[in-house]
């Protein structure tokens, strides 16, 4: 018998992306203090985040096998997260303009009943076009990508953003790298064929 599949996270583009696998799963909330930690890098940030998400919810769910997700956008060194409101994310796609960032994208599966527990980290290289004020705002209030990592919304007009996108997993830029969580899903014994 298959074990159930959850998926510890609110974001809709990741519950999305996991449908893709055609596989059954559920939902829940991880409840888990994104704060990043005094010198905290972007990527050892995501991957604390993943999976500090799905050892949450496998706590409350222990046969389960659980997918943790985190993205922090890198720039320099700095981490953007989710801006939030209109404001913040115009001052992200400013600073973003003309350079070139890593979209650390980390997941975790993890089943406590088994013992099983592997992440990984899928880095994205994306180089912003060189945006004028008035494209960063037609952009803002077209898309709205206040709940997404750097302001940017690759699957939708955020494309329009960008010069170039580096990567070896193409849906690590939306928040959940399939091709590393495929892997995963099969190492912890979840059949996905």
């Amino acid at each position: 018998m298959q074990r159930q599949v959850i998926l510890a996270s609110t974001s809709r583009y990741r519950r999305e992306l996991l449908t893709r696998l055609r596989l059954p799963f559920d939902v829940q909330a991880p409840e888990v203090d994104e704060t990043p930690l005094p010198g905290e890098a972007p990527r050892a940030l995501a991957e604390r985040l993943a999976l500090e998400k799905a050892n949450a919810v496998a706590r409350q769910h222990p046969q389960a096998v659980v997918i943790g997700s985190d993205q922090v956008a890198d720039l320099a060194g700095e981490p953007l997260g989710k801006p939030g409101n209109h404001a913040r994310a115009t001052e992200q796609l400013r600073r973003m303009r003309g350079q070139t960032l890593i979209f650390q994208t980390a997941v975790a599966v993890v089943c406590h009943a088994s013992g099983f527990a592997e992440r990984d980290l899928a880095p994205v290289r994306v180089v912003f076009r060189d945006l004028e004020d008035a494209a960063i705002e037609r952009y803002l209030r077209a898309e709205e990508p206040y709940d997404c990592a750097g302001s940017a919304k690759s699957e939708g007009l955020g494309i329009a953003l960008l010069e170039a996108i580096d990567s070896d997993d193409p849906t690590a830029l939306v928040g959940l790298p399939l091709i590393r969580t495929a892997r995963m899903l099969r190492a912890a014994g979840v059949d996905l064929l």
